[in-house]
């Protein structure tokens, strides 16, 4: 079979409810029979679903392999497989030579360091590599490929690390990593997280180490599936926390007496920007039945003309939604890929290429962190006019119980503004970067690998800010009675108290902001927010 190049059709833009629970933990994904979905990724590398390979895939691996058993014997040099690698590509390795060379290249690509990478990075990475090994276009034997689904299936997670991938001829050093476990090298995590030797952790599971044969090597370390990896888990979280956005908007909008008017869909319909609509309609939704907006509607309201970051909500987030959905369909075409180098054609040839370069997966990951800084600016704009005296139409100074004893919730915003700041800092683009490598014959690198890092520690950072946002204005809300919010915001601010106490007398407010985060991260706030929100 070969890859079907359609993208997968479940693409997490930030109009669709989040992925993470598509799948649980006993579900199994099928690996070759097309590109695999977001949610497979998700399933896999996030709630531990097993995998299997489809037979008539084997079958084709298989084919493929007797094209390069073919090539190894031929006497006349073949890249990767009878010869060196990278600047050695013209030094030819003699048969008795070549197993040994398989083996040291993984051994030394795998250069990695710095603190481990997360591990449902590695299970995500290890997944989207054995969807390329199972195209029947690297030429590896079956047997490897079944290796590799076993590791995944016994929980076994290589020990990769932060730095060692420039995000050109893929992701060199954190494949390499995975790759010398499956030799049966190496450091692993086993099922209950300790560190253990890769021998040691396929004798427990009962799999037996793979010797590389010619190529294998190269197919195992040579694709951008650390990138891409984090991307989809990136935009599986953006699309959770963007209609967390506009649920701390909307708990805001009704707690500083604005208006929902702005948000009509007729105005919206004379800017027709897909996102900006679905994240107005979340707010009308929201704020249906407001008995806060109620109490100052009506020919008298001079609300109309609300803060930009009140009223400007749905451009900004519905902004940060279309970059997502661009990002989401870079993605699904690169799930629909099989990226190695050289590569074994439909046809049967073998040949170099440039697929392997992660620049159309470096350039989304660096625009969805401008967006997310965006997002989070616009959020701790929002809770400064809440602690605001001369913003915030009628409450107390910093939302504090007893004005001067009390600091209410001043240092809260502090710490959403230094959040801030770190994520604008995140913003600035890897892409941009180059440093070459390996005596300039790979001269322009993507750094795709570091767009990815960053973004991911952008994306926390975003839902911290709007943890935040949500905390204070559920203290703003309770403030407002007897005037009542609408029942989606209450829902939200009543799933807060279970958290983070209501008004009163200044306590130890960093466990109250840790709780709040835990409900953003886990989805709780847009579950209690109800259902039909995009």
């Amino acid at each position: 079979m070969t890859r079907a190049q359609t993208p997968s059709t479940d693409l997490p833009t930030a109009s669709t409810a989040s992925v993470s629970a598509a799948r649980n933990a006993t579900a199994s994904v099928t690996v070759g029979t097309g590109a695999l979905s977001f949610a497979d990724v998700i399933a896999v590398a996030r709630h531990n679903a097993r995998v299997t390979l489809d037979p008539s895939s084997l079958d084709e691996v298989a084919v493929t392999r007797r094209i390069i058993d073919a090539l190894a014997a031929d006497p006349e040099p073949h890249y990767g497989i009878s010869t060196g690698f990278g600047a050695l590509a013209t030094t030819f390795i003699t048969p008795g030579r070549r197993a040994q060379l398989q083996a040291s290249l993984v051994r030394s690509h795998a250069a990695g360091s710095g603190p481990e990478v997360e591990r449902e990075v590695v299970r995500a990475l290890m997944l989207l590599r054995l969807s390329t090994l199972m195209t029947g276009r690297t030429g590896v034997r079956p047997a490897t490929a079944e290796t590799y689904a076993a590791v995944l299936n016994a929980q076994i997670t290589p020990v990769v690390h932060e730095y060692g991938s420039l995000g050109c001829s893929g992701d060199l050093a954190p494949l390499a990593h995975c790759a010398l476990v499956v030799m049966g090298e190496g450091q692993a995590r086993d099922t209950t997280g300790i560190l253990v030797t890769g021998s040691q952790a396929l004798a427990t599971a009962g799999i037996r180490p793979v010797v590389l044969a010619e190529k294998e090597g190269l197919a195992l370390i040579n694709g951008t599936d650390g990138m891409l990896g984090m991307l989809v888990l990136a935009l599986d979280d953006f699309a959770r926390l963007l209609t967390t956005a506009d649920i701390a908007a909307a708990m805001s909008v009704e707690a500083l007496l604005g208006t929902d008017a702005v948000f009509a869909a007729d105005l919206q319909q004379l800017r027709p920007q897909l996102g900006q609509a679905d994240s107005a309609a979340n707010l009308r939704r929201l704020l249906l039945g407001s008995g806060l907006l109620a109490s100052h509607a009506g020919p008298e309201d001079v609300s109309v003309q609300d803060a930009y970051s009140l009223r400007c909500a749905p451009q900004v987030h519905g902004a940060a939604r279309d970059t997502a959905a661009h990002a989401a369909l870079v993605a699904g075409r690169e799930l629909a890929s099989a990226i190695d180098n050289p590569v074994v054609t439909v046809d049967g040839r073998v040949t170099s290429n440039g697929n392997f370069h992660g620049a159309p997966l470096g350039y989304v990951l660096d625009f969805l962190a401008i967006a997310s800084a965006d997002v989070a600016s616009m959020s701790e704009r929002r809770t400064d006019r809440h602690l605001d005296v001369s913003r915030s139409k009628g409450l107390p100074p910093f939302l504090a119980h007893e004005v001067g004893v009390d600091s209410g919730l001043m240092i809260a915003q502090y710490t959403a503004a230094g959040i801030v700041s770190e994520l604008k800092r995140l913003a600035a683009p890897a892409s941009v970067d180059s440093i070459p490598s390996s005596a300039m014959q790979e001269d322009h690198v993507s750094m795709g690998w570091h767009a990815a890092r960053k973004l991911r520690r952008s994306l926390d950072g975003l839902g911290r800010v709007l943890a935040i946002e949500i905390m204070t204005a559920s203290r703003s809300l309770d403030l407002r009675a007897p005037l009542t919010p609408a029942a989606a915001t209450t829902a939200v601010r009543d799933l807060v108290r279970t958290v983070a106490g209501g008004p009163g007398h200044d306590r130890f407010l960093s466990p109250e902001i840790e709780g709040v985060v835990a409900l953003v991260a886990s989805g709780a706030v847009r579950s209690a927010a109800g259902p039909g929100l995009a």
